[in-house]
């Protein structure tokens, strides 16, 4: 216990996680009915299935190609956050943003304002999450605290936000992003009065080594990265796994859920309680997924959250009770965590330790973009022509070709420990 009562008196894990409680706030407020505001006739711009699929398809563009300039900055930077206090200037604005400026764009010129739009949003927010992740576990590894129990935060204040969004959104939609903007600017004041403490914080007489600042990465240590098998083999795997998750999750379950109901406001209400409920549970799960890495293993880990994935898609394929559907949702409070706290540790594990950020931003959020990227408008069109019933199953059985795939090509933990080694629990009590 004494570890746990230092850690929640590190300032730097206090600052870490009140900066992702805000960011994840400022995002989840609008984000979480972001498709519902897109597709909704009477409260929202009623897009259809391949206007939507275009809009994520640039979005996801334009995060592409910025998540790999943040990588390349923020491995530079270090620990410094002057990147990131320029991402939550432009989260602050987002609610004058949609206001006056994207929404008109949407319904006149759908181009201009798909175009303008994935320049803001991607900038603030779909390539700033991959930022702050990283520039978060950073912190853990210089810091000495769990990056588990940061991130947590960030889902407890999506959660905090999910729970209001449903009934702001079914009063004036533009609420959520006027909210977004304020818990952006708190955030913005948090990181520019905010000191990082240079000097790592290690529990008293832990016997923990004080752990050195990573040497800072050339440009061509980055770039070799590109040419490693074993970096390709991880993209890959992302792309057929948590991409077209992504895809399922944020493009097309909103819509489909809340169409399970008598009437749109209704289902609105309830799937922000539920989304709220969800959230919080992931939150806790945050805190607990450390733990089952520790006992089954990272490459365990990343496999069992792909079959939570195909679970939770052919479920909703072959269920329309929207309690059912109700329960499996709650299995993304369980697959999210078990899916990005391993993958992170996978890198620090097989990789470089110093090039983290590059190498998060490029193995998983850049390689999960492209497949966005390449699968938004074809998959949304499916549903145009076929409905949610056969694109979830079409879904489902690529994330299950995943699942094989990886179970072959992902590295076992006591493979090419290029990094930060990892001990299971099991192995470091026979060593003791």
């Amino acid at each position: 216990m004494a570890g746990i009562t230092t850690t929640y008196k590190n300032p730097i894990y206090l600052q870490s996680s009140f900066s992702m409680l805000l960011f994840f706030a400022s995002w989840g407020i609008w984000w979480s009915f972001f498709q519902i505001w897109l597709t909704s006739e009477s409260a929202g711009l009623g897009l259809t299935g391949a206007q939507v699929g275009t809009l994520y398809s640039v979005n996801s563009l334009a995060t592409l190609i910025l998540m790999f300039a943040y990588g390349a900055i923020q491995d530079r930077l270090g620990d410094r956050k002057h990147l990131a206090t320029i991402l939550a200037s432009v989260t602050a604005l987002i609610g004058p943003f949609c206001t006056w400026v994207y929404q008109p764009l949407l319904q006149s010129q759908f181009m201009a304002g798909v175009l303008i739009g994935a320049i803001v949003l991607s900038t603030g927010f779909l390539a700033g999450v991959g930022l702050f992740e990283a520039l978060t576990e950073r912190y853990s590894r210089r810091f000495n605290f769990e990056y588990g129990q940061a991130r947590m935060w960030g889902s407890f204040g999506y959660a905090l936000v999910a729970l209001a969004a449903g009934f702001l959104f079914t009063i004036n939609p533009m609420l959520n992003f006027w909210i977004g903007s304020v818990l952006g600017l708190a955030h913005l004041l948090l990181l520019v009065l905010g000191r990082t403490n240079r000097q790592p914080v290690i529990a008293a007489g832990s016997g923990t080594k004080i752990l050195s600042p990573a040497t800072t990465p050339t440009i061509r240590e980055m770039f070799r990265l590109f040419r490693l098998p074993s970096l390709w083999l991880i993209i890959l795997f992302v792309m057929l796994s948590w991409t077209f998750y992504t895809v399922f999750d944020q493009q097309m379950f909103p819509e489909f859920y809340t169409g399970l109901f008598e009437s749109p406001e209704t289902g609105q209400r309830v799937y922000g309680i539920l989304n709220s409920v969800q959230v919080f549970v992931e939150a806790a799960m945050l805190g607990i997924i450390p733990l089952v890495m520790r006992r089954i293993g990272i490459r365990s880990a990343l496999l069992l959250g792909v079959a939570i994935m195909f679970v939770r898609i052919i479920s909703c394929a072959l269920v329309d009770d929207p309690v059912l559907v109700s329960a499996i949702k709650m299995l993304h409070a369980i697959e999210t965590p078990l899916f990005i706290l391993p993958i992170f540790r996978y890198f620090t594990l097989h990789f470089n330790p110093a090039l983290s950020a590059t190498l998060y931003m490029v193995g998983f959020q850049v390689s999960a973009q492209i497949g966005n990227v390449i699968l938004s408008t074809p998959l949304g069109a499916l549903h145009d022509r076929m409905g949610y019933q056969q694109t979830f199953i079409v879904i489902s059985l690529v994330v299950l070709l995943a699942g094989i795939y990886g179970f072959f090509a992902l590295k076992k933990d006591d493979q090419q420990v290029d990094g930060d080694p990892f001990m299971r629990h099991a192995k470091a009590a026979m060593n003791s």
